[in-house]
């Protein structure tokens, strides 16, 4: 009674939120929504046993994805009724596109409905005894350790891509030269004069 009760409570917020972000006015207040939706789905994982899934969503999605939406939504100034003029025009195209996606999930949940027995030949079942942060953790760096260290390098060599091609070097600038302070020295660096009494400082 006590599950049921809270899947319906999670349920319901996270439907409420979900819907507040696409019709909150405000920009900032859709993302605040957005991070309500995302905790109330993790809630509903801790339910289903997969709590790994509800850290990562917590962690990962609300820790870092959210808050830089809420960042870059407070720190630019943009002009949220000039993008909304739009609207009407591109109605349309949004109600189709939303339409082929509520098909494509009602014939996902009738495939996982109608083919229940596909869970129980699993290649990996979780061992009993273990939650499922851990026998994930077996799966990933045991079987599937050479995909995980390539998906780590494909992200590695992204994002090494991305800031070559975002760095720009732009002339005029002054940056830090490594080696040319490491071979500084005191003669070098500190130029000393005796300067007579009362005679000033010429600029």
């Amino acid at each position: 009674m006590t599950a049921a009760f809270f899947f319906y409570l999670f349920s319901a917020v996270m439907i409420g939120a979900a819907f507040m972000v696409i019709t909150a006015r405000n920009p900032v207040h859709s993302v605040l929504f957005l991070i309500l939706a995302f905790v109330n789905a993790a809630g509903l994982f801790l339910l289903l046993g997969a709590e790994f899934l509800a850290m990562i969503l917590v962690v990962v999605y609300v820790g870092a994805v959210a808050v830089l939406f809420l960042f870059v939504v407070m720190m630019l100034d943009v002009d949220f009724a000039e993008l909304k003029q739009g609207f009407q025009r591109n109605l349309p195209v949004g109600a189709t596109v939303g339409g082929i996606v509520l098909v494509e999930l009602v014939f996902a949940v009738g495939a996982w409905s109608l083919g229940s027995a596909a869970v129980t030949q699993v290649t990996t079942p979780t061992p009993p005894g273990l939650s499922n942060a851990v026998a994930l953790g077996r799966v990933l760096y045991t079987q599937y350790m050479y995909l995980f260290e390539a998906a780590g390098l494909v992200l590695l060599v992204a994002m090494i891509g991305a800031i070559v091609l975002t760095l720009r070097h732009k002339h005029g600038v002054r940056r830090q030269k490594i080696e040319l302070q490491n071979e500084r020295t005191a003669k070098t660096a500190v130029e000393l004069k005796k300067q007579p009494t009362r005679a000033g400082v010429d600029a």
